[in-house]
């Protein structure tokens, strides 16, 4: 789950990590109103999207006024900012963030993810902050700093302080840089976060450390016991499909493509959608029903993939192993029942009762095309397309 970029301030600041002042606004006037409260002179507004790279979209505005900082959210409220991350579909903003404007000596990068190769959180830091890290890993490679840090033991003050030193921080500064590198570890480590990055990290010309922009992504799995982190979710920005998806325990990912697929298991899906590229198509999703895919799931399952627009053939792979064939077949007798299905659909069942749930369908009125293995499935699946 992403959080936006006054909500991750917001977590960060708790752990000890200065930011600039700043604070949220909905409508012009109210964005008028913060930053005549802020005070000052020069003000920055911010779109809250999910996605990086908002400057080059035109989603930060500087502002020399008051009435500047409301024409700029006029500009950007209820408007879609398209980015290199949000795709061509863009995001809408329905919030800025009005924050006082800081005077830069230094950016420099920071970010926090896990290293599964390595089983340790990996501490990723450079000199040329206000980039992506990816620019950073093609055009400067030599400036990424690595760090290390073992799970069981956490990130110790001389690792920190390390990181300090080889970001050429001045040696007055490397107490304060170490502290603010720890709260964004602590943040990380006891949120369940999968991602902290602070981009840049400035020193400001009155030698402040402050995160001028940072991004957090936290661990579905784990929201259950991060009450204050699932609360920050706004589904707004998120796809309707998986939001839709989540909300009724289905695991989902939208594609591009147009065959869309109803399977049970993560393995078994990504073996799907590999076999549909194979037979020439395109998956339109990865849909993942679960081991115990009840009746019920199943028919939210059709309702999910019937609201996209996209797909054009429903392919349904099941094995069977602790789930049941039966369950499964009469999930789909009555989810073609409820919803009105106009695209042609395969299904191969497979495992435990498996003749009950060929039975089911066959007595059924349903139309449909039987599939007997995987390959058979994807191929008749592209050959539907055509039809």
């Amino acid at each position: 789950m992403d959080i936006h970029e006054y909500q991750a301030k917001k977590i960060l600041s708790g752990f000890g990590v200065t930011i600039p002042r700043g604070g949220i606004a909905y409508s012009p006037e109210n964005a008028e109103n913060k930053a005549r409260e802020l005070g000052g002179s020069k003000w920055v507004v911010k779109a809250q999207v999910h996605s990086g790279a908002r400057g080059k979209a035109g989603g930060i505005i500087i502002c020399n006024s008051s009435l500047e900082v409301a024409q700029a959210a006029d500009k950007l409220l209820g408007k879609k900012l398209v980015t290199n991350q949000t795709g061509p579909e863009g995001k809408i903003t329905n919030r800025v963030y009005i924050e006082e404007a800081t005077d830069i000596k230094k950016e420099l990068y920071l970010g926090l993810v896990f290293d599964r190769s390595s089983e340790s959180i990996m501490v990723v830091a450079s000199t040329e902050g206000g980039m992506s890290v990816e620019e950073i890993s093609k055009n400067k490679p030599e400036t990424i700093i690595r760090s290390k840090i073992e799970v069981a033991v956490g990130m110790q003050k001389f690792q920190a302080r390390e990181i300090a030193f080889g970001l050429k921080i001045e040696p007055n500064l490397i107490a304060r840089a170490a502290d603010t590198i720890i709260g964004c570890y602590r943040a990380f480590s006891e949120l369940d976060a999968t991602m902290v990055e602070v981009n840049p990290l400035v020193i400001s010309n009155q030698d402040q450390i402050l995160a001028l922009d940072c991004k957090m992504s936290f661990d579905n799995n784990a929201l259950f016991r991060r009450n204050q982190v699932s609360e920050l979710r706004d589904k707004t920005q998120e796809n309707p499909n998986e939001v839709y998806a989540s909300d009724r325990g289905l695991n989902y990912v939208s594609l591009d493509g147009n065959i869309g697929n109803i399977i049970n298991g993560a393995g078994l899906a990504m073996a799907s959608m590999d076999m549909i590229k194979l037979a020439g198509g395109e998956p339109a999703n990865f849909l993942d029903v679960g081991g115990g895919a009840t009746p019920e799931k199943i028919v939210k399952a059709f309702k999910l993939i019937s609201m996209d627009e996209k797909v054009k053939v429903i392919l349904v792979n099941i094995f069977a192993g602790i789930n049941r064939c039966d369950w499964v077949a009469e999930g789909i007798v009555q989810a073609l029942e409820k919803i009105d299905i106009k695209v042609p659909i395969v299904i191969r069942l497979a495992g435990t009762n498996v003749e009950k749930g060929n039975k089911i369908l066959k007595e059924s009125k349903i139309k449909y095309i039987e599939a007997n293995t995987l390959e058979d499935a994807a191929n008749k699946a592209v050959k539907a397309l055509g039809n």
